[in-house]
């Protein structure tokens, strides 16, 4: 499974560059992650923790002064080692409609397939969020692999009470 060259040609042209993400990096995200107004804001601490615990699994994009810019955090499923768990995506207000999610999802499927091999990514999205549900639509038809959804959580069962449900994209086998 590989991006395009000119995928990452012309994503490389608008900003810096790819990177993994460190822990310096983690309260650039977290900012990211609130300025979102989609995204479920963790703890800044638990996004430091993520850039050092799953850096390996996430990605993020660089402006020219080296500044994260957008990010895409996952994880390995312990109970399935070939499925990579998309966290979160998200794009600086400034970057946006530059394809750059995409880039970056490209790119960190890539990294993980080359390094321990992938099978299939996994995420959830609530049925409001038509940014990812495109994002990750539009990644299993590059792709050329099926995409499967189910409701992984009910609303009802998270404390608040108004939660949408999360719905599982399953996307593979590559």
């Amino acid at each position: 499974m590989t991006a395009a060259p000119a995928d990452f040609a012309r994503a490389r042209s608008e900003f810096l560059r790819i990177d993994t993400p460190r822990v310096e990096d983690g309260a650039a995200i977290w900012r990211i992650a609130r300025d979102s107004e989609v995204l479920d804001l963790n703890s800044s601490y638990s996004y430091l923790l993520w850039c050092r615990d799953f850096a390996a699994t996430s990605v993020v994009a660089r402006d020219e002064n080296g500044a994260p810019i957008a990010f895409v955090t996952g994880y390995i499923r312990p109970d399935r080692p070939e499925t990579l768990v998309v966290w979160q995506v998200a794009v600086d207000r400034a970057h946006r409609g530059k394809g750059l999610a995409a880039t970056l999802l490209d790119a960190l499927t890539t990294r993980v397939a080359s390094e321990q091999g992938l099978a299939s990514v996994e995420t959830t999205i609530t049925p409001d969020n038509t940014a990812s549900d495109r994002l990750f639509t539009s990644f299993a038809q590059r792709h050329d692999v099926p995409l499967e959804q189910e409701v992984l959580f009910e609303g009802v069962l998270f404390p608040e009470g108004t939660h949408l449900p999360e719905v599982l994209y399953r996307i593979g086998p590559f």
